[in-house]
């Protein structure tokens, strides 16, 4: 996994809006929260984007973005955020292409690790998790995001 002062690998997938993302456009309005996970619907990745959608709010009102990404296809995307009414940006990366960048492969290739990225506009990792099965620390791990911009006075509006 790529760590803390690594420079984050540029990107471009495709989005559940039936568009594409590089990781330049989801800088454009500030920092981002990247985070991977296995896949739509399962109980873990469902508990997971839940928990962040329940506090995206304070997430945007410090100026950071977030945006998910997984090996399912934009259809899937499109599902999982509807019935789950996810407020942020969801990618598809069937072929694992920024999976591998980041380094979060599953072991031998099956699966993506989860894991999380905090990354500035100047596309330098701040900070990054993992945690597979101790989903909870993902969300401990931006809510510490969002009170430490808060704490130096980022506000959305800066």
């Amino acid at each position: 996994m790529l760590q803390s002062g690594s420079k984050a690998p540029e990107f471009v997938l495709e989005n559940d809006q039936g568009g594409e993302s590089s990781l330049t456009d989801l800088l454009q309005d500030g920092p981002l929260i990247l985070y991977f996970y296995p896949a739509d619907f399962t109980p873990g990745c469902t508990k997971e984007a839940c928990s962040i959608r329940d506090i995206h709010n304070d997430i945007q009102a410090v100026g950071l973005r977030v945006a998910g990404v997984s090996p399912q296809d934009t259809d899937s995307h499109q599902r999982f955020r509807d019935e789950h009414n996810l407020p942020f940006t969801l990618l598809s990366d069937p072929e694992k292409v920024a999976i591998k960048m980041y380094d979060v492969d599953g072991p031998f290739g099956v699966g993506v690790r989860r894991a999380t990225f905090l990354i500035s506009q100047d596309r330098v990792i701040q900070d990054a998790i993992t945690a597979d099965v101790w989903i909870g620390q993902h969300k401990e791990f931006i809510e510490k995001a969002v009170i430490l911009r808060e704490t130096a006075g980022k506000r959305a509006e800066d």
